[in-house]
């Protein structure tokens, strides 16, 4: 985890300027940030913000017995600061929104010493930000990567509770990188940060747009807020250049309405709304048992890409990255290179099995858009039956549950549900939830027991099947109840093949 201490410190009235008003007698040295109590040491500006079920300020007493120097407060009905503290205690109004640019601040203004990307959408994030960390990193200008895989410069990630960490980390992670000597950085965007203001104070150069589809209802409860959320990111202060997906409507409407102080490059396979100079698109593509083979045409030329990665739907993260290496300059020859020699992310179309054997597939596939385009992806490298052993989290958007069974219906020949993360829900209801949207009498086999599924799955198919494994991806452990047990699906899959004779 980096440092997020200063020393020897930050004044605290220079820290608040035009944020909030303080007394000059109240110009303590800041020499860290923290919002949880927990984590507060001495010297420490505690924050304490209105969360959903709590406020911070209800664990003032802690932050201060741990040494915190000051305190600022995001007022809210019936919380108050004591009347007497022992150290500035500041309201500041609409905290959560002005973190990210206090926490620039202390921090040094990391992300302007570095070319920032941001990567949104309901699918895609994960793979389109590892492609263009690797297509960026290079000797002597390293590449930082923030992301569901963990954070850190490309290659040595360490693992982050959150696909984007909150306003703190963010800027503690940026200015580690900065340090290390990143000259860029890619970081993923969700929507839960967008809403929650945690990317702002960054001086973002690019935002790229993968799709969007329905996910997280549970937490915006209506598409359109969970839309204002990605917009947001297109909307940042200085952005410079915005990658969109264009055969996504949401992409293709967003591009129409960017203002043209934005370098806005389109990309796709179909039709594009943005004229030939302003656009990447993908011609002649071809599926094979190994990868995808398709020719690519850019207001720079053509060219030709022969890619290992598996599924139509990364022909479109490739093109997101190609865009993006573009739009930045990089020499057409150099970034198509670049994509030719990319590596898919760890659970993203994941391919195991060798001649003789079915290719098993772990995908993190966990709406019900990923899992139709990794069946139809796979589809299309698949000579015999379709495969597909799924389940969905507990306490997370229920509604989707039913959906990803008629995905599966759809798409696949033969089904398996299983458990995925159930997490505090019973994983009997669970299941009964997705068992609703099959049809009646269609043929679904239901094991509990995750390895189990897995493992009567590969073992029935044959070779030139295809089975995929989805929903949890690169994850290492099960979560059941408030235990984390450690769990792969790519280990386990390694393991029964290892086990079947090719």
């Amino acid at each position: 985890m980096p440092e997020q201490r200063v020393q020897p410190g930050y004044p605290l009235l220079a820290l608040l300027d035009r944020i909030a008003l303080a007394p000059a007698a109240q110009n303590v040295l800041i020499r860290g940030l923290c919002n949880h109590a927990q984590d507060a040491r001495p010297g420490d500006l505690f924050v304490a913000l209105a969360g959903a079920r709590t406020h911070g300020l209800r664990y003032l007493d802690e932050a201060l017995a741990r040494g915190a120097a000051a305190v600022v407060w995001e007022p809210a009905s019936g919380i108050a600061p004591p009347a007497v503290a022992s150290v500035p205690v500041i309201a500041v109004d609409d905290l959560a929104r002005r973190l990210g640019m206090v926490a620039d601040r202390f921090f040094g203004h990391p992300s302007r010493g570095m070319t920032a990307i941001a990567v949104t959408g309901t699918d895609g994030k994960t793979s389109v930000s590892h492609f263009l960390a690797q297509a960026l990193d290079a000797p002597g200008r390293g590449c930082g990567h923030i992301g569901t895989l963990g954070y850190g410069m490309y290659g040595h990630l360490e693992h982050g509770a959150h696909t984007t960490p909150d306003a703190i980390r963010l800027h503690a992670e940026l200015a580690c990188q900065h340090a290390r000597g990143a000259a860029a950085t890619v970081m993923e965007a969700s929507s839960h940060a967008l809403a929650q203001y945690r990317l702002d104070g960054v001086a973002l150069d690019m935002a790229i747009l993968t799709n969007l589809t329905r996910d997280h209802l549970d937490y915006h409860l209506s598409h359109d807020a969970y839309a204002a959320a990605k917009r947001r990111l297109f909307a940042m202060p200085g952005l410079r250049h915005a990658v969109l997906n264009t055969d996504d409507p949401f992409g293709a409407a967003l591009a129409a309405a960017l203002p043209l102080s934005v370098n806005t490059m389109g990309y796709g396979i179909g039709a594009s709304p943005l004229p030939d100079d302003r656009s990447v698109r993908a011609t002649d593509i071809e599926a094979t048992r190994g990868g995808m083979i398709f020719d690519v045409l850019t207001p720079r030329g053509r060219g030709r890409v022969e890619s290992r990665l598996l599924g139509r739907f990364n022909v479109s993260n490739l093109l997101a990255a190609l865009a993006a290496l573009l739009a930045l300059d990089m020499p057409p020859a150099q970034a198509l290179a670049r994509i030719n020699q990319t590596r898919g992310a760890p659970g993203r179309m994941e391919a195991h099995g060798v001649a003789g054997q079915p290719l098993v597939v772990v995908d993190y596939a966990h709406t019900p858009s990923a899992l139709t385009h990794a069946l139809t992806a796979l589809r299309e490298h698949c000579a015999g039956r379709l495969w597909c052993v799924f389940g969905c989290g507990g306490d997370r958007d229920a509604g989707k549950r039913p959906l990803m069974a008629q995905a599966a219906e759809l798409h696949a020949d033969e089904i398996i549900v299983t458990d995925d993360n159930p997490r505090g829900e019973s994983p009997a209801h669970i299941k009964a939830d997705i068992l609703t949207g099959f049809s009646t009498g269609r043929a679904v086999r239901v094991i509990h027991d995750r390895s189990d599924a897995i493992a009567t799955a590969i073992g029935a198919a044959r070779a030139g099947d295809v089975v995929l494994i989805a929903g949890k991806g690169h994850e290492q452990v099960q979560i059941v109840g408030v235990e984390q047990r450690p769990f792969s699906d790519s280990q386990t899959v390694a393991a029964v093949l290892d086990e079947r004779p090719a």
